[in-house]
């Protein structure tokens, strides 16, 4: 029986997957492939409206791959590794609800590429270091860096980080766009539900967030006009909601909306 290395839960409509491999929460294809369950389990739960991914402990949200596991297997191996690893991370990317990376400590190598397959990415204030260091073992980021990294910060400046394999604390991260916010670190976790529950109902309306990311992610890669016009289809889709008619409503009553995720 495989050991359990994520561990999900629904907490008031937050699915919160968590990395439980000690010591550094690395990931093997056992990992991946229960974070690829769990993912799928949260996208068609209808109770959930974010998902947060966090590591275990408090001294590493992910250190990458599993380094003992890819040093013992064939290099077939390691490729069917890979490319499940980056199916997994594409679900996840594609997944239509927000999804916010917690950075409870270090993320590096394979760790930030998990992380940068999420929407959002919050750290906690002065826990670890962040960056791809992988040139240093003579590789590439494998899990999709190369690629997001550029997307996310410019080619020119996402090329410098990983030819030169610079890692940086949560702070120098801010400004570098690596990371979008950082919380403080007493009592972390809390702040991470409550920074992602205002994206759930009652709040919000959750479908539109989940649309919104849609748009942003998928339309990113297409030609602007394919992009405008998966951005109609994605709007009359929240034209037929029940939150649409309630946010709608709520403005010409001039009144608070109550959004409840349909």
């Amino acid at each position: 029986m495989a050991v359990t290395q994520v561990r999900a839960r629904v907490d008031g409509g937050v699915a919160v997957l968590e990395l439980d491999a000690p010591p550094a929460n690395c990931y093997s294809y056992d990992l991946m492939r229960q974070l690829d369950a769990a993912i799928l389990e949260a996208r068609i739960d209808p109770s959930v409206h974010v998902l947060v991914l966090r590591g275990a402990g408090d001294r590493f949200f992910c250190a990458g791959a599993d380094i003992g596991m890819l040093q013992s297997v064939t290099p077939e191996y390691k490729y069917s590794f890979c490319l499940h690893a980056n199916e997994t991370l594409l679900r996840l990317e594609q997944t239509p609800k927000l999804v916010i990376a917690a950075l409870n400590g270090h993320c590096v190598g394979g760790g930030f590429e998990v992380a940068l397959a999420c929407d959002l990415r919050v750290a906690r204030r002065g826990a670890g270091k962040i960056g791809l260091p992988e040139v240093g073992l003579g590789v590439l980021p494998g899990t999709g860096g190369t690629q997001r990294l550029a997307r996310l910060i410019g080619r020119a400046k996402a090329l410098e980080l990983m030819v030169t394999g610079s890692t940086f604390t949560f702070d120098e991260a801010l400004p570098l766009g690596l990371i979008t916010r950082i919380l403080e670190a007493d009592d972390f976790d809390t702040r991470v539900l409550e920074y992602a529950r205002q994206f759930c109902p009652p709040h919000k309306a959750s479908k539109a967030v989940g649309r919104i990311k849609r748009a942003v992610v998928t339309g990113s890669e297409l030609p602007l006009a394919e992009a405008l016009a998966l951005e109609r289809e994605l709007q009359q889709q929240l034209f037929e909601s029940e939150d649409a008619k309630e946010g709608l409503a709520a403005y010409v009553e001039k009144r608070p909306p109550r959004f409840r995720g349909r």
